[in-house]
């Protein structure tokens, strides 16, 4: 039995992460901010929480933790809403990671896999292509791309297995958030209009068991130093993903593309293959879009 610990565990994928772990006879240490987590099951004999504050100030002081082998790491302030936009927030983040790699190192750690984002990308493009327009939502994608730049020499230097990971975009049961599938899901079923832009911008969407599953085979078998894009392999056009979505729950409409204008990077579609996530981890998707989709619209219909 190999002992890990997710920081974020009771957020969207870390919760995921922990159910698929646990279904697969690891122990677990939970790490997160409540006092009672709302997602994460308590009753397993092999899960711990641990309450804690985003400095994880001695926690391995404060907590009996043993030999815990790979720590997966999802705990970020700000994923989400107006703190998505605050420069010292997001800077924080960075540091506030950096810091604990290294503790995690001293304490007997050898592995330490990070959440990233397909913003970082994103960002880079906004940032550095001076026919775009950078907006404060990619202070988000400029704190993932810090924390980025300053782990990776960091983890060669103190000798940690730095694994570095990009999520396009999870979604399904479970969350409630306000992001983009979910929108549009509420939206339909409440027969709401729905604008979009010309949807000719590349995306990825996952399922999160799948998401869960990625993350669990990178922590068996990801190579230290590597980065893996976690998504479907299935990049398109938006606006295909936006016909399916319709086509799946109200097949008798159609979405109106155009309405809102876009102005952000063109990503290549060579940013999301997970050729390399398939050939170090054997990952392959089981859930399609269409079905979690359905999925998941089954879900907010009992919980908005």
């Amino acid at each position: 039995m190999k002992n890990v610990l997710v920081t974020g565990a009771d957020g969207f994928v870390g919760s995921a992460l922990v159910k698929s772990l646990l279904d697969h006879g690891y122990f677990v240490y939970g790490l997160d901010l409540l006092d009672t987590p709302k997602r994460l099951d308590l009753n397993s004999v092999n899960f711990k929480y641990l309450k804690a504050d985003l400095a994880f100030d001695d926690v391995f002081a404060k907590f009996s933790l043993h030999d815990i082998d790979t720590v997966y790491h999802f705990a970020w302030r700000g994923s989400a809403g107006d703190e998505r936009k605050s420069p010292d927030i997001q800077l924080q983040n960075a540091l506030v990671s950096a810091d604990f790699m290294k503790k995690c190192q001293a304490n007997g750690v050898t592995r330490f896999i990070m959440a990233g984002s397909i913003m970082e990308f994103e960002t880079h493009s906004a940032t550095y292509d001076d026919s775009l327009n950078s907006s404060l939502p990619y202070i988000y994608g400029a704190g993932k791309s810090i924390a980025h730049e300053i782990m990776k020499p960091i983890a060669k230097s103190i000798g940690i297995g730095l694994i570095w990971t990009y999520i396009t975009n999870a979604y399904g049961v479970g969350e409630k958030s306000p992001r983009f599938i979910n929108s549009t899901i509420i939206k339909l079923l409440r027969g709401e209009s729905c604008e979009f832009t010309s949807g000719t911008q590349l995306y990825d969407f996952l399922y999160i068991d799948d998401v869960a599953n990625a993350f669990k085979l990178i922590g068996e078998f990801g190579k230290t130093g590597n980065s893996y894009m976690i998504g479907s392999g299935h990049a398109k056009p938006l606006r295909e993903f936006i016909s399916d979505i319709f086509e799946t729950i109200d097949p008798g409409s159609r979405p109106q593309f155009g309405g809102l204008k876009y102005a952000g990077p063109m990503l290549p579609i060579e940013v999301y293959s997970i050729a390399r996530l398939a050939e170090d981890c054997g990952f392959k998707p089981k859930v399609s879009f269409k079905e979690g989709i359905l999925r998941t619209a089954s879900w907010l219909k009992e919980n908005i």
